[in-house]
C-alpha cells in the first residue's frame, strides 16, 4: 500500500511538470506570434507608404511630359512665329529696297520687330508737324508695305535733337504732333485700320546720336515707324543691316 502511495506520487508531480512545461510554450508563442504581428503590420505600413509614394511618382513624371510637351509646342510655335516674321520683314525690306538705295530710309530688325526709320528732313520742314509731297510719296510706299500685315500692329514715334524751339511749342509738342500726323496719315490715306495704329512722342530723349554736332543732330530728328506683333509692349530695336534680316 504504501508503495502504491509512492509510484501515485511520482505520477502526481510528473504530471504537475508536464502542465508547467505546455503553459511556458503557449505563452511564448503567443509572443511571438504578437511579435510576428507587428512586424507584419509595420510591413504593411511601409508597403501602403511606398505605393503612395510611387502613385506620386508617376503623377509627377506624367505631370512633367506633360509641361515638356507643352514647352515643346510653345518652342515650335515661337519658331514658327519668328521664321514667319523673318520672311514678311524680308518681304518689306525688298519692297522699300529702293527707298533704302535712295537713302530716305532705313530699316532695323530687332526679334520680332521691324522698323523703318525716316528723317525728319523726308518727312517735315524744320519745326514743322505737316507731312511734305515728296514725304507723303513715301510714306504711301511704307504703308503700302505695312498694310499687308493686318496682324501687326504700327508704333509711330516721333524724336528731335535737344534744340530748343522758338516760340511756345516744345520738342515734346513736335514729336507728338509729328507721329500723330504720320498716324492719321497712314489710316486715311493708305487705308490701314486704325486699331493697329499707336502714335508717341519722345521729344529728344532717346537718342540715336550725340546731340553737339549737326550731323548727330540730324540723325536724332527722326520718325520710327516699327511693326510688331499685337499685345507686344515698347522695347528699343537693336539696330542691325537695313537691308538683311535678323537670321
Amino acid at each position: 500500500m504504501k508503495r502504491v502511495a509512492v509510484v501515485l506520487g511520482v505520477l502526481l508531480v510528473m504530471t504537475g511538470s508536464a502542465g508547467c512545461v505546455s503553459s511556458g510554450k503557449f505563452n511564448r508563442l503567443k509572443a511571438e506570434q504578437a511579435l510576428l504581428q507587428s512586424e507584419r503590420t509595420k510591413t504593411q505600413l511601409q508597403a501602403d507608404q511606398l505605393a503612395k509614394e510611387n502613385a506620386k511618382l508617376k503623377e509627377d513624371t506624367q505631370r512633367l511630359q506633360e509641361e515638356m510637351q507643352a514647352l515643346s509646342a510653345e518652342r515650335d510655335s515661337l519658331q514658327k512665329t519668328h521664321e514667319e516674321a523673318v520672311t514678311q520683314y524680308d518681304a518689306i525690306t525688298k519692297q522699300l529696297a529702293a527707298e533704302v538705295d535712295k537713302g530716305n530710309l532705313q530699316i532695323r530688325q530687332y526679334k520680332n520687330m521691324l522698323t523703318v526709320d525716316v528723317a525728319e528732313k523726308i518727312f517735315f520742314a524744320s519745326g514743322s508737324a505737316t507731312i511734305k509731297p515728296t514725304g507723303q510719296e513715301v510714306l504711301r510706299k511704307v504703308g503700302a508695305a505695312l498694310a499687308s500685315y493686318p496682324d501687326k500692329s504700327i508704333h509711330v514715334v516721333g524724336h528731335t535733337d535737344n534744340v530748343p524751339l522758338k516760340g511756345r511749342i516744345t520738342n515734346w509738342e513736335l514729336s507728338a504732333m509729328r507721329a500723330t500726323h504720320v498716324v492719321r496719315f497712314l489710316q486715311e490715306q493708305c487705308s490701314i485700320d486704325p486699331t493697329r495704329l499707336v502714335a508717341a512722342g519722345r521729344s529728344e530723349y532717346q537718342p540715336v546720336a550725340p546731340n553737339d554736332t549737326p550731323e548727330g543732330r540730324q540723325k536724332n530728328r527722326r520718325i520710327e515707324i516699327t511693326l510688331m506683333d499685337k499685345g507686344v509692349g515698347e522695347s528699343t530695336p537693336q539696330q542691325v543691316s537695313s537691308a538683311t534680316p535678323e537670321e
